[in-house]
């Protein structure tokens, strides 16, 4: 017989945001006012939901997957939520509850184990594209777009350099263990059904150049510190000339430059693609400096941010992202690790003087 657990997941992903809505419902007793309109928005790692409150204010109530981040992690990304959000940065904030915390563990029937739930700011705005079809903007829109993303990531990084919380943060590392370890972050991505021998051959030479490259690189504050690590379209809400940074759940320590590659990964296939990289770059440079030197690691970065997408549907096979984007995400992924490899065999190769 399954345990209760097992039949939670073998459930579609209707069938769970069902059971899920369920405890939204229940868990919004833990916060002052009445709530109506609950609805999904989202179900990935987490289910988010937004809700209005009877004053109208709108909120994003977010169910954490079960064992993903510990209350301490949680806890962490909350406050520099709030630290952003205080300091002018379009980032949510997190709404207290009756107990004044800004994290609750809640408990229902409908769902096998207790999960922890927090209760956001709703931030208005439109995404700019999606992971799965790029930038949904055009022509100097997109490029317009991509110059402000830019801006907001050097603003984000500006902050996580001076911001004295940064050190107290308790938070996972998109460091060179946490990225091509023996165990990454989010999965040892070589394994990934799908891959040819000699994929995996090419990926794991990458591997091995790119643990070389992230040494002589360093950690200096310059170049690495406290990162959203998720600045993919769907996460970028336009309104007006604000732009809104929401979904903090990837956030920890890591490289600028990767924060960047994950603007761009998703926009690879796109004609338009190395006017909107410079936009990106021209955009960062506005707020904040980007050496030459770290821009030509960029194609590193970007290798790095592909092999985090097949970890992570390397150790979620089941789910239909892995399902529908794999593929993709493998051939975008060892492209760019064979253009990684060029970039650094053309760097090493002599000169030939006439």
């Amino acid at each position: 017989m399954p345990t209760a657990i097992e039949t939670f997941y073998l459930q579609t992903p209707d069938e769970q945001i069902a059971a899920l809505r369920q405890m939204a419902e229940a868990a919004l007793a833990q916060w002052p006012g009445t709530f109506t309109g609950l609805a999904p928005v989202k179900y990935r790692e987490n289910a988010v939901f937004s809700v209005y409150r009877d004053d109208g204010r709108r909120f994003a109530v977010r169910i954490h997957r079960h064992g993903y981040h510990s209350a301490a992690a949680l806890r962490s990304e909350l406050v520099w939520m709030r630290a952003l959000a205080d300091a002018g940065v379009g980032a949510p904030a997190a709404a207290l509850s009756h107990g004044g915390e800004a994290l609750v563990t809640v408990t229902h029937p409908a769902v096998p184990e207790p999960r922890q739930v927090d209760f956001l700011d709703w931030l208005p705005g439109t995404p700019i594209g999606s992971a799965d079809d790029g930038l949904t903007l055009t022509g100097a829109e997109a490029i317009a777009a991509m110059e402000k993303v830019g801006a907001l990531a050097a603003r984000v990084h500006n902050h996580s350099r001076t911001w004295t919380g940064a050190g107290t943060m308790v938070r996972h590392a998109w460091d060179e263990d946490g990225l091509i370890g023996s165990e990454p972050f989010w999965g040892q991505f070589w394994k990934m059904p799908g891959l040819t021998e000699a994929q995996v051959a090419l990926l794991q030479r990458a591997r091995v150049q790119a643990a070389a490259d992230l040494a002589a690189f360093g950690k200096d504050g310059d170049r690495y510190g406290l990162i959203h690590a998720d600045f993919v379209p769907e996460n970028m809400l336009f309104d007006g000339e604000q732009v809104n940074l929401i979904d903090f759940d990837d956030c920890g320590f890591g490289w600028h430059m990767f924060e960047l590659a994950t603007a761009l990964f998703f926009l690879g296939h796109q004609s338009d693609y190395e006017q909107l990289m410079q936009a990106l770059l021209r955009g960062y440079r506005q707020q904040r400096a980007l050496p030459p030197e770290h821009e030509a690691l960029l194609p590193l970065f970007l290798f790095l941010r592909g092999t985090t997408y097949l970890g992570w549907m390397q150790t979620r096979y089941e789910t239909e992202a892995a399902q529908t984007q794999g593929p993709m995400i493998i051939e975008r992924t060892c492209a760019l690790a064979e253009r990684y490899l060029s970039a650094t065999a053309d760097k090493t190769r002599p000169s030939k003087k006439g």
